[in-house]
């Protein structure tokens, strides 16, 4: 931290469904009405509303009063401006976590989990009320935290991205991707499949682990601090200009997947929002392999 300038405590979250469902059908009546033709009712929606809005107010009284603050919903992500002694605030479910790491570089983060027992809470540990004993032992230096690994996709004109869980690289509209694979030990080969993932130890809870589990692959996935990364070609079709032979693999430090574009448009995106994606022109390259920088995720001391 600055030795003169005080942190800022940085919020982000999300709308609630409940307030989806506000700005999709306007009234509170509209969206009863809505929800009960379809057998259920506001009651879920609001108890999850009312959930999040006490935790953040929790939060909110948790920062002290000399600190500055700033708040930021997750879809305004891409255009916040993170600073170097800012200590962010993830008020929401896991995913939001690996949301704002792509944003982050090197910002200490506490994930707080509005809805303890209804979120699994592997990035969101802290309970509201324990917001305000975290916030110090940030500034003071003396937090216990992980340095959880991430994953980035660079592009040939100078392009990347970064995620958490995991990169996918393949068609916009998820029909049959074309391009040349290149794996870590110079092996290459022509494909058409439904794109290529590449995952942290972090993302091998969720998309990558159910890929890994149909293949009888789980010994391949690292662990979340690990220096090291896992890919799969999601079905590979073979045919007399395309193989699959290279469908799964391991990246280490220094090792890269390469994909060379030999369709129309390919997009890459990272953690699942596909609205925050690189496009890539027939003949880019794309070079996949371990971030340069890490998430520091504040845990339980």
């Amino acid at each position: 931290m600055s030795a003169t300038l005080a942190p800022r405590v940085v919020v982000v979250s999300r709308r609630s469904e409940l307030d989806e469902l506000l700005a999709r059908h306007g009234t509170r009546a509209a969206a009863d009405h809505f929800l009960r033709q379809r057998g259920r009712d506001l009651q879920e929606a609001t108890a999850r509303h009312e959930a999040l809005h006490a935790a953040l107010t929790t939060v909110d009284a948790a920062v002290p009063a000399d600190w500055r603050r700033g708040r930021v919903d997750r879809d305004d992500l891409p255009r916040f401006l993170f600073a170097p002694e800012d200590i962010v605030v993830a008020v929401g479910q896991d995913g939001l976590v690996a949301n704002v790491a792509k944003y982050l570089s090197g910002q200490p983060v506490i994930g707080v989990d509005p809805e303890p027992g209804r979120n699994r809470g592997v990035l969101v540990q802290f309970r509201s009320a324990s917001v305000a004993k975290a916030l110090q032992a940030v500034a003071a230096g003396t937090a216990a935290s992980r340095r959880l690994t991430m994953v980035a996709a660079r592009l040939d004109d100078g392009q990347q991205l970064a995620g958490l869980n995991e990169v996918y690289a393949g068609h916009a509209a998820h029909q049959s991707a074309r391009y040349r694979l290149v794996d870590a030990a110079g092996r290459g080969e022509r494909q058409s499949s439904s794109g290529v993932l590449v995952g942290t130890g972090t993302g091998a809870t969720g998309w990558t682990a159910s890929v890994a589990a149909d293949r009888d692959l789980r010994e391949v996935l690292p662990g979340p601090e690990a220096p090291s990364l896992s890919w799969f070609v999601r079905e590979a079709w073979p045919s007399p200009a395309t193989g699959t032979a290279l469908t799964a693999g391991v990246l280490g430090t220094g090792e890269e997947l390469r994909l060379v574009c030999e369709s129309e448009r390919l997009v890459v995106f990272a953690d699942g929002v596909e609205s925050d994606h690189l496009t890539v022109a027939w003949g880019q390259q794309i070079t996949i392999g371990l971030a340069d920088r890490r998430l520091h995720l504040v845990v339980p001391g």
